[in-house]
């Protein structure tokens, strides 16, 4: 399993303790970057969090970010979240910056953080910013930097109330593509049902976790729906049969676990709901052009 870095993990990495302060309404915290780049630090390997993390940094860096590896040469803003594995590997000395982290509960009385785009997948959660955008944000952390160290009694909600601000500037740079549609046609709603049946299925975690829909029928029974009237309506809202849907989410799980865990390839075959080792190579071979071996490597 990929393994994840709790906060008192991340506390004991950069020599500080956990403050309780926030305690009552959820944890939350913000860092300069220069004061998280400890002389002698080694990077982190790829690992989830237990808790959300918001960076806004400037410098020569490569974001490998569950299956996608971005590499960055300005300025950049990265939402994470405690389901995908990640890690940040600095390329040049000099890093500068906010890094932003809390806790899911910070938010629960003001919805689901983690419905909001930026936080699902690489395209929508790292974001190049350019010098103007990058000036907005900036101000913004500062202000969130200077609001948490000081001591207005209402602090926490103005801050959460900050970082709602910057995801929605994100989004606004970033519009998110291929989320859930909200019409009233059927085939909308098919389709967002359907995305939601399969993301539930992921990520995988253990070895002994092995998905249950691999198939369009499958997900055609989940539905109470004909397998053609899936397909159907998938074809039209996205351009894309089911089969192409499931195998490319398919495809993207296999990446994530063969370079964050070193789960077995038999292992791996097994959890996505191969029969056979054999079958999974040849599925993935047929989309990567290598084997689940030489990706790894």
């Amino acid at each position: 399993m990929t393994a994840v870095v709790e906060l008192k993990t991340f506390y004991k990495h950069i020599n500080q303790s956990v403050d309780d302060a926030s305690s009552d309404v959820g944890h939350f915290n913000i860092f300069k970057v220069e004061d998280l780049l400890l002389p002698g630090h080694k990077q982190v390997s790829y690992s989830r969090r237990s808790f959300f993390k918001v960076s806004l940094v400037t410098g020569h860096s490569k974001i490998h970010y569950a299956d996608q590896s971005i590499e960055i040469t300005n300025s950049v803003l990265v939402f994470t979240n405690p389901m995908i594995p990640f890690f940040w590997e600095r390329i040049s000395e000099h890093h500068s910056g906010y890094v932003c982290i809390f806790t899911e509960d910070f938010f629960n009385r003001f919805g689901n953080i983690k419905d909001y785009p930026v936080f699902q997948n690489a395209h929508s959660g790292v974001i190049p910013l350019l010098p103007d955008d990058f000036g907005q944000f900036d101000q913004l952390f500062s202000k969130m930097f200077d609001e948490l160290h000081g001591d207005y009694v209402y602090k926490y909600d103005l801050l959460r109330n900050q970082l709602m601000e910057a995801v929605h500037a994100a989004l606004k740079l970033r519009p998110a593509t291929g989320g859930q549609p909200t019409g009233p046609n059927a085939a909308e709603r098919i389709t967002g049902l359907f995305a939601e049946l399969l993301e539930r299925q992921f990520p995988i975690d253990m070895s002994n976790q092995v998905i249950k829909l691999r198939y369009p029928a499958d997900f055609a029974r989940q539905m109470n729906i004909h397998v053609n009237h899936l397909n159907k309506a998938l074809k039209e809202i996205t351009g894309k049969t089911t089969s192409q849907h499931i195998s490319e989410r398919i495809l993207q799980e296999a990446k994530i676990l063969l370079k964050s865990t070193n789960w077995t390839i038999n292992e791996i075959a097994w959890s996505l709901a191969f029969e056979e080792p054999n079958h999974f190579s040849s599925f993935f071979k047929a989309r990567t052009h290598i084997t689940p071996n030489k990706f790894r490597q």
